[in-house]
């Protein structure tokens, strides 16, 4: 009876790294909705910038579409590749309509992905992950369209963004494409948390 019963009370002790305390923190969960509100605030601020600072990167936007500067750093509009030029947008109207398009594309990724994280802390207590994660993967593809697709693609190599030293953005496309897919990685990462069959907050 007495080795019953202490075999009872072991079972009924709380596990090392439970509910409470800093190990409720460090679950996969738990870093998912951070990775998701760090991307989020961070489009959310490049919007803001981009809406409060709007002449700032229409100049960015002029110059990319325009291609004036694709010459690896000669003065503008001199040394172009005939080849490529045909490309180029040069009527103020479409430039303008462009970059009103990536502030509104910046914005809806911002607002997903907040809403996202909201999503995110409601689930940690229903332990339900099938709706952040899904809103999550929305905002984060929608940040990895506009940079890898949009600046990266379209305005790398199409607009031979590549070729210009003055009005070149790819290294920060890059690493906003870099981190949008990693966040992308750890939400996708197969695991028992999501399912509910092991205990997420076990260390």
């Amino acid at each position: 009876m007495a080795a019953e019963s202490s075999a009872t009370g072991m079972a009924d002790a709380p596990r090392a790294g439970g509910r409470s305390g800093i190990g409720s923190w460090g679950t996969l969960p738990v870093a998912c909705a951070v990775v998701t509100a760090i991307n989020g605030l961070y489009i959310l601020l490049v919007a803001i910038g981009n809406i409060t600072d709007f002449g700032t990167n229409l100049e960015f936007v002029r110059h990319v579409l325009a291609m004036d500067t694709t010459n690896f750093g000669a003065a503008p509009g001199t040394g172009l590749d005939p080849h490529v030029m045909w490309r180029a947008i040069t009527a103020d109207g479409v430039q303008t309509a462009a970059y009103v398009a990536i502030i509104v594309w910046e914005s809806l990724a911002a607002v997903v992905l907040l809403y996202a994280t909201v999503l995110w802390i409601g689930a940690r207590t229903a332990r339900d992950y099938v709706a952040p994660r899904r809103m999550a993967t929305i905002g984060l593809v929608m940040l990895v369209i506009l940079f890898m697709g949009g600046f990266i693609t379209i305005g790398g190599e199409w607009f031979q963004m590549w070729r210009s030293v003055s009005w070149n953005g790819l290294q920060p496309a890059f690493q906003n494409a870099v981190l949008a897919l990693l966040a992308l990685v750890l939400i996708h990462v197969p695991s028992a948390q999501w399912t509910g069959i092991v205990d997420e907050y076990r260390l």
